[in-house]
């Protein structure tokens, strides 16, 4: 007898089930792909506990036949293929009949459908190991699928699912990707009860954007367009001083259908060179249009990602086309030469003396001043380290309006300088030390993260005004899911409506200006967005790094000598106060030998 034998039909559908559905959004992506196959112009759905429970997707589209409704959960059964050379056209979502057997495999699934022209609906009911049990039933025309205990039957699946917050984020992310391809379709999606998106019908893709992703993404995106004999190219790209460390709100669309290209990235990235920083990346929504003979979407069970014919000439001409919007749109101050209804300015010619008498500035001197005549021997001696503290005010004040030539933020607290808001300069036994002031910082805030994250919790200054920052339905979660973390280091934002957060406070040392708030909460979603699954004291010490390094960007200089050197005294109190975390160094002597040679 031989070793080979064909594996049951359930099993078969589990095994394809762990390629098309590995969360629930997986099954949120695939039923609302089918309602809007179906012809649907309203679609919505249902999530209880992040799709745990219940994941449910109501459409009012065509509707299936007594027979189909039973059918379509067997694998493979589809309406879209007949022949091979129909997979080489392919204009909808879905076509390989395999999503719904491999949902039914791993779920409990009730379905009630009702074509137009029928008077009754029919109920399908997929229960523990593909038990079908049909019934007649009263429902409106089209299809509502509930798909209730995901991965009830295969609990290390159900097991590995993350939390409720993160499992939610997935969801919206597949809501958004199908309700931006079609913004002719009103969609609704609720959770635990709670409405989180009413879209109506929209007059166009800026409007959908507008509704699922907030205006401050659509005020810094243009208008993308190009016709060529391959593909014709549309949507939008984002400013260029808009981009974002955060990756998120880059789209590539081909033929209606959402896909997944690094290579195509690479196009758009490199039409952004030399006007972005590295590291950051701008919002795009493209749309592409060709020959569905020229690409073939059926190399991923999940269809996000696709081939084309030549996926070179594609490359050039996304690349030339974001290029030359680009160059289109000016995104610098512009200059007004329209001098209509301006005040005239004065013309002044040769004949300008007649006017205006020219005299030479007269200098008046004080031959018998010395400014170093009333000076006590023991402030001289306080450049050689007798004194630090009222000798150098003492000589200022003498010297009357000699103190006034330099800023008083500049004025030395003994030996001390601050340069530029830069750097601190004080003597030293063996020359001049100097102190890198945002790397001080850096290391200072990364010791306090540290000791918040071991229970000390950081001390929360409060805004005088909150400040409110749109972040999008998905990053908002990111908030919710990181309360406690954000509470320990002295933040203090809560959520507000479904995509909004208010900034009540931020932790010592941070500004509390809007605008610097607002960059605050951009850096936050950076930060929380990386996944953090690393041991919990590289964790501790990866989430300080990166703490200390945004505190220290968002941090105001020294405003004066005694903000310095309170610096200075916090610096040297650190357990290393030579390097930054990440290891650059932070103090330098310059010995007096270098400096006598630049005389």
């Amino acid at each position: 007898m031989g070793k080979l034998k064909i594996l049951p039909a359930q099993i078969a559908n589990m095994i394809a089930a762990g390629e098309v559905v590995q969360r629930p959004a997986s099954v949120v992506k695939e039923l609302m792909e089918n309602a809007v196959d179906a012809g649907a112009t309203q679609v919505a759905v249902v999530v209880t506990d992040a799709g745990r429970t219940l994941l449910q997707v109501i459409d009012n589209g065509c509707g299936m036949s007594p027979v189909d409704a039973v059918l379509c959960f067997e694998r493979h059964a589809t309406s879209k293929i007949a022949t091979a050379e129909d997979l080489e056209q392919i204009l909808t979502y879905g076509f390989r009949g395999e999503a719904l057997a491999s949902i039914a495999a791993v779920a409990e699934v009730t379905l009630r459908t009702r074509r137009p022209q029928d008077e009754t609906a029919t109920e399908v009911r997929v229960g523990a190991f593909g038990e079908v049990k049909t019934a007649t039933v009263a429902a409106p025309v089209g299809s509502n699928f509930a798909v209730r205990n995901l991965f009830y039957n295969t609990p290390a699946r159900r097991k590995f699912l993350k939390s409720d917050n993160v499992e939610l984020k997935h969801i919206l992310e597949e809501f958004t990707r199908v309700a931006l391809t079609r913004p002719d379709i009103a969609f609704t999606l609720s959770h635990n009860g709670r409405e989180l998106f009413v879209l109506k019908k929209a007059k166009s893709l800026k409007f959908r954007i507008l509704d699922l992703l907030g205006s401050n993404v659509v005020g810094d995106i243009v208008d993308l367009s190009a016709n060529t004999s391959v593909v014709r190219v549309s949507g939008f790209v984002g400013r260029p001083d808009t981009a974002r460390k955060t990756p998120g709100n880059q789209y590539f669309f081909v033929n209606g259908r959402y896909f997944r290209s690094a290579y195509l990235h690479k196009a758009v990235m490199k039409a952004y060179e030399e006007m972005i920083p590295d590291g950051v990346t701008p919002a795009y929504f493209i749309f592409l249009e060709t020959d569905p003979h020229a690409i073939d979407v059926n190399i991923h069970p999940t269809k996000t990602e696709i081939k084309f014919e030549d996926d070179a000439v594609i490359f050039q001409i996304l690349y030339a086309c974001v290029k030359e919007t680009l160059g289109r749109n000016s995104f610098g101050a512009s200059i007004d030469f329209n001098t209509e209804g301006a005040t005239p300015l004065p013309q002044l010619g040769d004949s300008f003396e007649q006017y205006k008498g020219v005299s030479m500035p007269v200098i008046e001197t004080d031959p018998a001043y010395d400014p170093f005549k009333e000076i006590p021997d023991q402030v001289r001696n306080d450049y050689g380290g007798a004194r630090n503290d009222g000798g150098y005010s003492r000589f200022v004040d003498k010297s009357q309006d000699y103190g006034k030539l330099f800023e008083e933020k500049t004025l030395p607290l003994g030996r001390l300088l601050i340069l530029q808001g830069k750097y601190i300069l004080t003597p030293a036994a063996s020359g001049l030390m100097i102190v890198h002031i945002g790397r001080a910082r850096e290391r200072i805030l990364y010791e306090q993260t540290l000791r918040a994250l071991g229970q000390n919790a950081h001390v929360t200054q409060t805004a005088l005004f909150p400040v409110q920052v749109q972040v999008g339905a998905q990053q908002r979660l990111l908030f919710e899911d990181n309360a406690a973390l954000l509470a320990q280091l002295g933040f203090d934002i809560a959520a507000f409506g479904t995509d909004t957060v208010v900034v009540n406070g931020v932790p010592e040392g941070y500004s509390c200006e809007p605008g610097k708030v607002e960059q605050l909460v951009s850096d936050l979603v950076y930060i929380l967005s990386e996944e953090r699954e690393a041991l919990p004291e590289m964790l501790q010490q990866r989430l300080a790094e990166k703490f200390a390094t945004l505190g220290a960007s968002h941090a105001d200089p020294p405003s004066s000598p005694q903000d310095a050197q309170r610096l200075i005294d916090t610096l040297f109190a650190c357990d290393n106060a030579e390097l930054t975390p990440s290891g650059r160094r932070i103090v330098s002597i310059v010995p007096l030998g270098d400096i006598d040679k630049k005389f």
